[in-house]
């Protein structure tokens, strides 16, 4: 299954600039060396929303966690990188409840199997 109401997704600017690509949020510092590693950059930040908008598009949800205030979903898959490698993620989105829209939670890198 995909995401649900995929084409009305949300992924805040500042969850990319402040957080993903930020190197001074105390979370958000590791995902930004992972995420500029593969050529992703603050100047360019609309380039991590389009692969993070992309990466929903072509993967399905691996997993869905209902909880009393809403549902959580997981999309696990490869993405395209500005430095063309193909590095596996994690995308977690939040839908309330009494909403339909998905939110941008977060991302992060996945090992792929044969890595371990």
């Amino acid at each position: 299954m995909k995401l649900p109401n995929i084409e009305n997704a949300v992924v805040p600017a500042a969850k990319i600039v402040d957080y993903l690509l930020s190197d001074s949020h105390p979370d958000g510092k590791h995902k930004a060396r992972f995420f500029q590693a593969y050529g992703f950059s603050l100047d360019d930040w609309q380039s991590l929303e389009h692969t993070l908008r992309q990466h929903i598009s072509d993967h399905e949800v691996a997993k869905v966690e209902p909880s009393h205030v809403g549902t959580r979903y997981v999309v696990e898959g490869v993405i395209a990188t500005p430095d063309g490698r193909s590095p596996l993620i994690r995308t977690v989105w939040f839908v309330r409840n009494e909403e339909e829209t998905p939110q941008f939670v977060t991302a992060y890198p996945l090992r792929r199997r044969d890595d371990d």
